[in-house]
């Protein structure tokens, strides 16, 4: 899901808020705190969930609150479900060949938890889970809902010293993986930090770089210096039920359940703390819009569980309503996918807009039987309205919904109803959800805007975090004193509720739903003896929402002797594959403020940003480069100018406003001397619209912030 992007806000108070969740505090005053403070938050009742309550003609709305939010941890809501569906199908792992039923998954829970008890971890010790999709990743996230221990989503692509920080920011005091997937190998990672692995006794780890990480469980292999799955589930089945069961009885809905990593803006990752009370009614609130009641949902999960779209909106909404969880690869394969939804006879399926592109453009699409699905959701980023559609008409899913929300809300706080129409599902992310308040701000004076009117989206209610792990300060620019979080996306709400989100702060990329921010990868770009500067941003992508485009001002001494490959080389192996540019082009300068500073986060008036592109050459490649340079910088402008564009052969000049959209129009105005082209087929990840015109034609052109 999209996270917490940071438009500033201006005129806003200091937030009065405690430094949330300290590694070494108790938990004890964090759960004092939440009651404390969250309930003064007021909501009104609705007799009717299709009411929403609104202010006038201002852009300020209350879901409605006539089903009680509920106090059940998540453990007690999986022995609910167990009970009710004993024999029912909970869990199928189509790579693992594993099915259980409600009453296994019970069992089977309550003896890992036991295991994890019995290594030596204790209620509120945390414990990462970094790797794919598995059995193991539902195992391990209910076990440690049902022993107090919070599990700590970690991204299975993380490098040492993207492990090295989650690790050490949260205090992980137990770390579990698989031997390897794909090109990662775990254990040879984490001794790249732990060096001290290969020769201590498993669960007695004492590390320089990770002093808190004692207990390393391996899946699938017993190394040195760890603990087989197996021998964790050997524990469990030896230990006292009594013991968990003394621990469930002091669990409270409030404690933290989850952590969850989202980038910041200066790069370092914020660790969103989730309570089972967070998730727990978020869950129940996305399965009745869903329409999940009394019924037998099969539902085909390619979406991965470290993400809030996989952990919340599959496995809590699962447990809660007795879906059959079916994950269908460990990661996303389309046609893992399509064979899941055949073979399991399916009736919904998760993914996002990159996921669902990919599915239809198998090329043995039609060959599948997927005439059972229905319904399912499409989240995770923007998802063009046209996709939207061709997914509902070509999949056969009319109860299709769209969600949309962020990490620190738990996550979905907008989400159409399952029997919406079929115009607002494509055109909005639906309205707000229950026992949540939203409201849209002007972002500079921070004042309600009028009904349809953008601005900065913000959040209140149950659903907003506990905060950022060990991190009070971000916790505070995220949450104001009165309870909003802002989300940083610019959105606008019709009469009816319905909310279109039309921006969101120009600085984060969404590539096929990671949250990438520029900074930390500048820094990275920044620190290689070849770059002088570097400025990251995100261009249009049919297939991937974003793609990153890294453009690289060479030191001198090396202009031609170094080639994009060769920096891409650079960055295998110390990045996360996702966040690897698919393009990096080299330029002479950046557009300018007056004060000298790239035309990125704001400007001065009156300066010239000139962009010199240079000679292209003819080969394929240098096409596609130039037209995502300049698509890249029409969008690195703040929205409170006036920029006057010029084509450098004097053929074209406009002034405009860089408002959403506004780049399309520029470029059309500047290619009208092109014959007109025909439309391309919808969806194709092979081609962008901008690229198809670029390629023909080139120019130079200058920009001026009036």
């Amino acid at each position: 899901m999209a996270v917490s992007f940071g438009v500033r806000r201006l005129g806003q108070l200091p937030v009065g808020l405690m430094g949330v969740l300290e590694v070494r505090s108790a938990l004890a005053p964090v759960r004092g705190w939440w009651r404390a403070e969250f309930q003064g938050i007021r909501l009104l009742s609705s007799p009717d969930t299709r009411n929403y309550t609104t202010h006038g003609n201002l852009s300020y709305f209350k879901g409605p609150t006539d089903m009680k939010l509920s106090s059940k941890t998540v453990g007690q809501c999986l022995e609910d479900t167990a009970q009710m569906f004993p024999d029912r199908e909970a869990l199928v792992v189509s790579h693992q060949n594993i099915r259980k039923t409600y009453v296994q998954i019970k069992q089977e829970v309550d003896t890992a938890a036991l295991g994890l008890l019995s290594l030596g971890l204790s209620k509120g010790d945390r414990l990462g889970f970094w790797g794919p999709n598995s059995y193991e990743w539902v195992l391990m996230q209910l076990a440690t809902a049902q022993a107090g221990i919070i599990l700590v989503s970690v991204n299975p692509a993380y490098q040492s010293q993207e492990l090295k920080f989650v690790l050490k920011k949260v205090g992980c005091k137990a770390l579990v993986f698989p031997t390897t997937f794909k090109t990662q190998n775990y254990y040879d990672i984490l001794k790249q930090i732990c060096p001290e692995l290969e020769t201590c006794s498993a669960g007695a780890l004492r590390s320089k770089n990770l002093p808190e990480l004692t207990t390393v469980i391996v899946l699938d292999s017993k190394l040195p210096g760890t603990f087989h799955m197996n021998d964790v589930l050997q524990a469990g089945k030896t230990a006292q039920l009594a013991q968990l069961k003394d621990i469930q009885r002091s669990l409270s809905c409030h404690d933290p359940i989850n952590i969850q990593f989202t980038s910041g803006t200066t790069g370092s990752p914020k660790g969103a703390t989730l309570s089972h009370h967070n998730i727990v009614n978020n869950a129940i609130f996305i399965g009745e819009r869903m329409n999940l009641r009394n019924k037998e949902p099969r539902l085909v999960l390619p979406s991965p569980l470290y993400h809030c779209l996989g952990s919340v909106g599959g496995t809590m909404v699962s447990i809660l309503y007795g879906v059959t969880l079916i994950l269908s690869s460990p990661s996303f394969e389309g046609k893992r996918a399509l064979e899941a939804v055949t073979q399991e006879r399916a009736t919904m399926i998760y993914g996002t807009p990159t996921m669902f592109v990919d599915m239809l453009n198998q090329p043995d699409f039609s060959s599948y039987d997927i005439s059972t699905l229905r319904g399912g959701v499409i989240a995770g980023s923007p998802a063009p309205p046209e996709l939207i559609r061709t997914i509902i008409q070509k999949m056969n899913l009319t109860e299709m919904v769209v969600a949309y929300g962020t990490t620190e809300n738990s996550p979905v706080t907008f989400m159409n109803f399952y029997d919406d129409n079929i115009e607002k599902k494509i055109n909005t992310v639906g309205r707000i959800m229950p026992h949540t308040e939203a409201q849209i701000l002007d972002p500079q004076t921070g004042k309600q805007v009028e009904i349809n009117m953008p601005g900065e989206l913000c959040i209140r209610g149950y659903c907003v975090m506990l905060g950022y792990w060990d991190d009070p300060e971000k916790t505070k620019d995220a949450i104001d004193e009165d309870k909003w979080y802002w989300t940083g996306d610019i959105a606008a709400v019709d009469e009816e509720g319905f909310c279109k989100i039309v921006g969101r702060s120009k600085d984060m990329i969404i590539r096929g739903g990671e949250n990438i921010y520029p900074a930390e990868l500048e820094d990275f770009f920044h620190k290689l003896p070849h770059v002088q500067e570097a400025q990251v941003v995100g261009v249009k992508d049919e297939r991937m929402g974003e793609e990153i485009c890294a453009c690289i001002r060479l030191k001198a001494n090396y202009e031609g002797q170094i080639t994009p490959e060769e920096l891409k080389a650079h960055c295998k192996g110390k990045l996360s594959h996702f966040k690897i540019p698919r393009y990096i082009v080299f330029v002479k300068g950046y557009p300018l403020t007056i004060s000298g500073k790239v035309c990125k986060v704001g400007a001065d008036k009156n300066k010239e940003g000139r962009m010199d592109t240079g000679s292209l050459g003819k080969n394929h490649q240098g096409w596609v480069q130039e037209a995502f340079v300049i698509h890249t910088f029409t969008c690195l402008f703040p929205l409170d100018s006036k920029i006057q564009t010029s084509r450098m052969d004097g053929k074209a000049s406009e002034t405009v406003n860089p408002q959403p959209g506004w780049e399309g129009l520029l470029l059309r105005h500047l290619l009208s001397s092109l014959p007109a082209l025909p439309p391309l087929p919808y969806p194709d990840p092979r081609i962008t619209f901008l690229y198809f015109h670029i390629k023909r034609f080139c120019f130079q052109f200058t920009f001026q912030v009036l």
